[in-house]
């Protein structure tokens, strides 16, 4: 792991995620909100969320809204799978002539994966993560490949590439 890498994840008290990379949670929304189907949440919490090059963040859906914020490093590539097994890849960067972005909504419900592009050798992705309703590990589903590849077969190499 590079110097840098390691000077962040201490810096900001960042732990490993299971879905890669590392995190901390930096805002829970004291707001408390019943959801429709009588779950209670925070309003919004937010994180941050550090991918080391060579590393990705596993498919996985929540089942709230979440917005990607970048913030510096490598590019990273976000790949999405919508349950009716549409795929689209962002990238959030800095650089907007190359039709990079700063930020971007995953709804709720829509696989999401990540990984940082190589360009400049900062050697990590560092973003943010705000999700709406606020973000809970009992709506947080990260299944295995061989689910993946039974639910959306059209999409077998991404899947292979953003899977354990």
């Amino acid at each position: 792991m590079k110097d840098s890498v390691a000077k962040i994840i201490e810096k900001l008290g960042l732990k490993p995620h299971p879905e890669g990379g590392f995190f901390a949670e930096t805002f829970r929304s004291p707001l408390q909100i019943t959801l429709p189907d009588g779950r209670i949440r925070s309003a919004s919490t937010a994180i941050h969320f550090l991918l080391p090059v060579g590393t990705f963040s596993a498919l996985h859906r929540v089942a709230s809204d979440e917005v990607w914020h970048y913030y510096d490093g490598e590019p990273l590539e976000l790949t999405t799978i919508t349950p009716e097994g549409e795929l689209k890849t962002i990238v959030l960067g800095h650089d907007l002539a190359a039709n990079q972005i700063p930020q971007w909504v995953v709804p709720a419900g829509v696989w999401q994966g990540a990984r940082p592009l190589q360009s400049d050798n900062a050697g990590y992705t560092f973003v943010g993560c705000t999700v709406a309703p606020g973000f809970d590990f009992a709506d947080f589903e990260m299944p295995d490949r061989k689910k993946l590849l039974q639910l959306f077969p059209q999409h077998t190499s991404i899947i292979c590439e953003l899977t354990r």
